[in-house]
């Protein structure tokens, strides 16, 4: 979690804030980013110029405010910005258009949001929610490439799930 004190410095341009904030965020922003742009080179394209807008921004940084929305609104626009770009080269180059278009508004903040979650999980528990979420294991074949018994694959993943359920709930609330 960035302290009010790192806000305060990330307002200033200080490049070790920078690093902090990149560090935070940096996961959920590239994770949305290839939502939208379908491409990790693009969406690696769209990290970058994600953080490098923000700190051209910073001064206009509220540090009393949480920097996840203002991050998610710089990184939103620059995967529009990228798809455009890469739809006018790709017609400019007679090449079929690119077929992933920019996702919802909403299923993008509740992917950011989810992201955000998953990376405050403790390492173990993260580690195997991504095992069985991700790269799609049974507990027995996480277990294995963990390294782990798994009756400890099966607790981390409860404690996980219902740490993220519990971060999560406003999500639920927002649509019901």
């Amino acid at each position: 979690m960035i302290s009010g004190r790192m806000r305060r410095r990330f307002r200033t341009g200080d490049p070790e804030a920078v690093r902090a904030f990149y560090e935070e965020f940096g996961r959920a922003v590239f994770a949305v980013a290839l939502r939208a742009l379908g491409d990790r080179g693009l969406a690696e394209e769209a990290l970058q110029q994600t953080f490098l807008q923000a700190w051209q921004a910073s001064s206009r940084f509220d540090p009393d405010r949480d920097p996840a929305p203002w991050l998610y609104a710089i990184a939103r626009r620059v995967a529009i910005d990228i798809h455009r770009r890469e739809r006018r080269h790709a017609a400019v180059d007679e090449q079929p258009e690119i077929a992933v278009l920019p996702a919802s508004f909403e299923s993008t903040w509740e992917l950011w949001e989810v992201r955000l979650c998953l990376d405050r999980l403790p390492a173990e528990e993260r580690a195997v929610v991504r095992a069985i979420h991700y790269l799609g294991l049974t507990h027995r074949e996480a277990a294995e490439l963990l390294s782990v018994p798994i009756g400890t694959v099966k607790s981390r993943s409860h404690r996980a799930h219902r740490r993220l359920a519990d971060m999560l709930s406003h999500l639920e609330e927002a649509t019901a």
